[in-house]
């Protein structure tokens, strides 16, 4: 399914991406056009900058706790 991607024409879609973690992006989900983040990677990026417990709490609760509907980022 995924070699089909480039086929596919995501132009008049609108995506929520979470700033900064574009390295973390893993796919896309299809059905939602939403992105799918790794949280691990995620949580890297973070603790370039942030304690790792400062970062996990920012993941947590300002992150993924961020609603957006159906566009509303994976993060797994």
């Amino acid at each position: 399914m995924f070699h089909n991607l480039r086929h596919l024409n995501f132009k008049h879609f609108e995506f929520v991406k979470a700033d900064g973690f574009d390295e973390a992006i893993i796919g896309i989900d299809c059905e939602n056009f939403r992105y799918i983040y790794s949280y691990n990677k995620a949580l890297e990026i973070l603790e370039e900058h942030i304690e790792t417990t400062e970062a996990i709490d920012f993941l947590e609760f300002e992150i993924k706790q961020a609603y957006f509907g159906n566009s509303t980022p994976i993060f797994i």
